[in-house]
């Protein structure tokens, strides 16, 4: 037996003990549950967000601190990290509408690893005011998703922690500081202004649940020594809330307030975390969840405890009607570290036969898949058009046969923002509309078209535009045709799974193009998106026709946001020439709209900076392949230079317009340049086990994965002697599987044999899922540990988006489709 060595500090820059580790502020992003704090028990993230808080349990819209320092000492074995509040980064901006509580001050948070145990000391350099005594506390947040139906032991007193938050309710003081004006600007005459356009603050922190429990010593999880963790107080007590109860994306809270009078020393906590012995990693084996086509590249990459020295070999298992027969067993290759883990490869490419499989090592086991040269052919690509696009769309009622997955939304869209005013989800509308339009009018022509993005169902330019671009892509590169779905312009209805005889791809193509056109014939400009305006309206779970009356003119209509943007409206003006072409022959009207409108944009929208000259490159490239005309390829001729001096930005789009430029010159500088870019990615490629660029952080990285395998195919089109395929097949297994960390599901809902089935979409609140919606992905906790977790409220992990997420993924399993079938 091994002899527990205590919590000490790592090179990596937190405390480990065996298979526990206590990270202290290598995260922050409290908003996100990733902050402060954080204990990870035998790898599980159990607790995190340690820090001060001006609120037991706080919502994503409260105060946060801003943090100056960090210091690690090894020789003391103590992480202290400095902070204070306010951010006037996050807080003085306008960009968070809290009002921020008038009490300034720095702290300080130690934690010092003390045997089994670590200690946290916090100190204040002031006492708290007397009307912040028993707001202002040291709060530890808990995984709710793990913790259901187990128990807790406070002080002798139990409980189970319950699936819903249960009351009773506590009602907060009247001079807390947020029960009067949650959300609303300081100045009064924003207030009375705001109050007068319908503005609702949410009323959610005026009220606490009663808590469990209160006491000096916490057990949470008594039962498992896997997850058992016990929190001990030097003060005058801990409570434990269900932060639930006022926040649906809450979680289970340990808080001590601050006591009156206390500075130095104002909260000593003790953590002790149970450590199992000898406890090692289970290993994990990553492949793709539905499978593989017989000829493509087959790689199973095996996930490893970083401490561990023992080795299995791998083993391909055939399953038949009697049973799992072996077929391949070899020793692996060893790949090395990647994060906090070790890995192993095993290439099982020369296996073709079809049929049913799954790995083996050592005692842990694959997901069943199959090899079948139809793999791609149904519910892998197809649950976009069939589930997903429809769902998301605005301005209609969405049914399936007996369900409603949402009535008829925003037909009362919208009215011009308000001007010199900075919304709480980052839209900006500077002194003026930039229209024919004043604050608060209602313009026409906006309730058409359009999907809602990820859960808060705004309307983004960039991904209105964005999505109807990749749809383009995909349909003129592989000629889709699929028929499942009945989309009625004119009585505002999809019906999901009811064929009209007319390609769903192109139905979705003019859904998005009817509102960026619709609007910019109204507006006279392109608006920058369209949202609710406050936040009660935001946070709105289920069904988007609760959002508004529908009645147009009203204090609950959507606001519609403008500005001046070079790079954005050259973008759209690239998606919108490209959409041109698609819908020529299904609505030759909006076809003509559309290339109407990406000319005019490219013509008179300037082009200063490298970004705008950027977008430029791109709508000229658009604009010739939709056009042939001379003026555009002679734009692209004289930014020759500037492609090849980005090329890794604009490479693709090179490859995309090579052919129609069609000068030796700019086809010879272009491939000059591409074996550079194509050694930087097989450098990149290289640092981790899944084959092709991924860098983790904050935010799931699975979108940029795909949109850089989207890029690629059309390098690997036009140029096959340099850009072999093996990245795209890469790209699309790491969004099917074969991404790191212990949950390897398929990051596209309900595809393959276990995939994301708690998504971030507007029926999160009932942990479930939009099927053909595909999520961020695995995040990093820094400053090493992958997570995903089944949880439908973290956005970073598991939230759905417009432009760039499912229709992403969908082009990469119709580019690995073609080219297997036409053997490239």
């Amino acid at each position: 037996m091994k002899k527990k060595q205590g919590f000490k500090l790592t090179p990596s820059g937190y405390f480990q003990n065996g298979g526990v580790d206590v990270m202290a502020f290598s995260d922050f992003y409290p908003e996100g549950h990733q902050s402060g704090v954080c204990v990870i028990m035998h790898g599980n993230r159990a607790a995190t967000n340690g820090d001060i808080r001006f609120e037991p349990t706080p919502g994503q819209w409260q105060p946060v601190p801003k943090q100056l320092g960090r210091e690690v000492d090894e020789a003391e074995n103590t992480i202290k990290t400095t902070l204070a509040y306010p951010d006037p980064a996050r807080h003085l901006s306008g960009f968070n509408p809290m009002i921020y509580p008038d009490f300034e001050f720095n702290y300080s948070v130690a934690v010092k690893g003390e045997g089994a145990s670590v200690a946290v000391t916090v100190d204040l350099d002031r006492p708290v005011p007397e009307k912040y005594i028993g707001k202002l506390c040291f709060n530890l947040e808990l995984f709710p998703g793990a913790l259901f139906g187990k128990p807790w032991i406070m002080d002798g007193k139990q409980g189970i922690f319950p699936r819903q938050p249960n009351g009773p309710i506590l009602q907060m003081p009247p001079n807390h500081p947020h029960t009067a004006d949650l959300a609303l600007p300081e100045a009064k005459a924003d207030k009375d202004r705001l109050l007068g356009e319908g503005y609702s603050p949410i009323a959610a922190d005026d009220i606490i649940a009663e808590p469990y429990a209160v006491g000096r010593r916490l057990t949470i999880r008594p039962d498992d020594p896997y997850n058992r963790i016990t929190i001990e107080t030097a003060g005058a007590g801990l409570k434990l809330y269900d932060g639930r109860l006022n926040h649906n994306n809450g979680w289970f809270v340990v808080s001590e307030a601050i006591p009156a009078g206390a500075a130095e020393g104002a909260v000593k906590w003790t953590i002790t975390p149970d450590v199992a012995e000898d406890w090692l990693y289970v290993p994990v084996i990553q492949t793709s969840q539905i499978g593989y086509h017989p000829a493509q590249p087959k790689t199973a990459v095996i996930e490893l405890d970083g401490r561990d020295n023992r080795r299995e070999k791998p083993a391909l298992y055939k399953i038949t009607e009697s049973g799992a027969e072996l077929v391949l067993s070899d020793g692996g290759l060893e790949w090395g570290r990647f994060l906090r883990y070790n890995y192993l490869k095993f290439d099982f490419t020369g296996i073709r036969e079809e049929g049913l499989y799954k790995v083996k090592y050592g005692a842990s086991e694959s997901s069943v898949f199959r090899i079948a040269a139809d793999i791609y052919d149904r519910g892998v690509w197809q649950p976009v058009l069939e589930y997903f696009l429809p769902v998301q769309m605005c301005h209609m009622r969405v049914n399936e046969k007996y369900r409603v997955w949402h009535g008829l939304c925003h037909d009362d869209d919208a009215r011009m923002a308000p001007v010199n005013h900075i919304h709480f989800d980052g839209y900006a509308q500077g002194p003026s509309t930039l229209t024919k339009y004043k604050p608060g009018d209602a313009v026409p022509g906006l309730n058409i078209g359009g999907w809602h993005d990820a859960g808060d169902f705004d309307l983004r330019v960039e991904s209105q535009a964005g999505e109807a671009y990749i749809l383009s892509m995909a349909y003129e590169a592989f000629n889709v045709y699929y028929d499942a779905t009945a989309i009625d312009q004119r009585g505002r209805v999809t019906e999901i799974h009811q064929p009209d005889g007319k390609n769903d791809i192109l139905q979705q193509i003019e859904h998005g193009v009817l509102s960026v056109a619709g609007a910019y014939r109204a507006l006279g400009r392109l608006y920058r998106g369209i949202i609710c305006g406050n936040l009660r309206q935001y946070v709105l779970l289920g069904d988007s026709a609760a959002m508004t009356d529908g009645i147009k003119g009203g204090g609950d209509d959507r606001w519609v946001f403008t500005e001046d943007n070079p790079p954005r409206e050259l973008m759209t003006a690239a998606h919108l020439a490209a959409s041109s072409r698609a819908l020529k022959g299904f609505n030759d009207t909006l076809s003509a709209q559309a290339l109407e409108i990406a000319r005019e944009l490219y013509e008179v929208t300037r082009a200063d900076g490298d970004q705008a000259k950027t977008a430029k490159i791109h709508a000229a490239a658009e604009l010739l392949l939709s056009t042939g005309e001379r003026g555009y390829k002679n734009f692209l001729l004289s930014e020759t230079g500037f492609i090849i001096e980005n090329i890794d930005e604009l490479g693709w789009v090179a490859a995309r317009a090579d052919k129609a430029v069609d000068a030796a010159g700019f086809t010879g500088a272009v491939r000059g340049a591409l074996p550079a870019l194509k050694e930087r990615l097989d450098r990149l490629g290289a640092e981790t086990p899944y084959g092709m660029p991924y860098r983790p952080r904050i935010w799931g990285a699975g979108w940029d994965i795909q949109r850089f395998g989207v890029r690629y195919y059309f390098l690997h089109r036009a140029y096959p002697d340099i850009f072999g395929p093996e990245m795209i097949f890469d790209a699309l297994n790491f969004i099917l599987g074969c991404h790191p960390g212990s949950n390897n599901v398929s990051f596209a809902s309900g595809v393959g044999a276990k995939s994301a089935t708690a998504g971030y979409g507007l029926n999160r609140a009932d942990w479930s899922y939009i099927p053909g919606g595909v999520i961020s992905g695995t995040a990093l906790i820094r400053p090493d540990f992958p997570e995903l977790l089944e949880f439908p409220y973290l956005w970073q992990q598991t939230e759905y988006v417009l432009g760039g997420g499912s229709s992403n993924y969908m082009f990469l399993v119709l580019a690995a489709q073609r080219i297997l079938k036409e053997g490239k």
